[in-house]
């Protein structure tokens, strides 16, 4: 098989896949469980009306700034960042989020209650309107500052995008509306040698849990965040 026609193979299972994974969602209400994901062991981290499950950046309560009607939301102006309570090494994070125009944000896993913020930490799944002009390496999906996507999958802003994270013994995937854009392991040479040319080379904690609490970002821009649920990887 040529080159350009496996290519086109790739792309066709993954326009199939995108599309077997939106007509499941339509089925489902939002922030809430299938039987068959219930099944798979996957967990709410949401539950549609509060922020339960959820914390401060080393504080035991979430900031009272952070909406929870439908959608997690912040008040770009006061809010800290959302973190859980619970720690997770080794999981699959399945979430939507929405951007305002020229909007930026982020997804941060692996967070330990070390430096002054989340990003010190843990390394950070993009989410951003492109249209803010950012380089590659700070584009949506991409892992910020350090991976660039491979592609632009965002949907027009002022949409819900789906995001997939999978963390799996350092090696991790990034997702976004059914397509795989960004992957890497933390810890191999080409990650090290990333992170000593980047402005996390001032932080020396970062990248280093092992396990450690998942992150909304407020970066003084209104997003939205639902639909978030993880499955814990054996």
């Amino acid at each position: 098989m040529t080159a350009l026609k496996t290519l086109a193979l790739a792309f066709a299972l993954a326009v199939v896949a995108s599309g077997v994974f939106a007509k499941d969602q339509a089925m489902a209400p939002d922030n809430t469980l299938t039987p068959a994901e219930k099944a798979a062991g996957w967990k709410l981290l949401f539950d549609g009306k509060s922020t339960a499950g959820w914390r401060g950046f080393k504080t035991p309560a979430p900031d009272a700034g952070w909406k929870s009607a439908g959608a997690l939301s912040p008040d770009p102006k006061t809010s800290k960042d959302l973190v859980t309570k619970d720690q997770f090494e080794n999981f699959e994070l399945s979430f939507d989020w929405k951007i305002s125009p020229q909007g930026n944000s982020g997804v941060m896993f692996h967070v330990i209650p070390v430096g002054g913020e989340t990003y010190e930490s843990g390394p950070e799944y993009q989410i951003l309107d492109n249209a803010h002009g950012e380089p590659p390496p700070e584009q949506a999906g991409g892992l910020f500052a350090l991976y660039a996507p491979s592609m632009d999958m965002t949907k027009p802003v002022g949409q819900f995008n789906h995001a997939r994270l999978v963390v799996d013994h350092g090696k991790v995937q990034h997702w976004l509306n059914g397509m795989k854009v960004a992957e890497y392991e933390i810890g191999s040479p080409e990650f090290k040698a990333k992170v000593a040319a980047s402005k996390f080379k001032r932080w020396p904690q970062f990248a280093t849990g092992k396990t450690g609490a998942i992150a909304l970002q407020n970066h003084g821009d209104e997003v939205w965040f639902k639909n978030i649920k993880i499955k814990v990887l054996k």
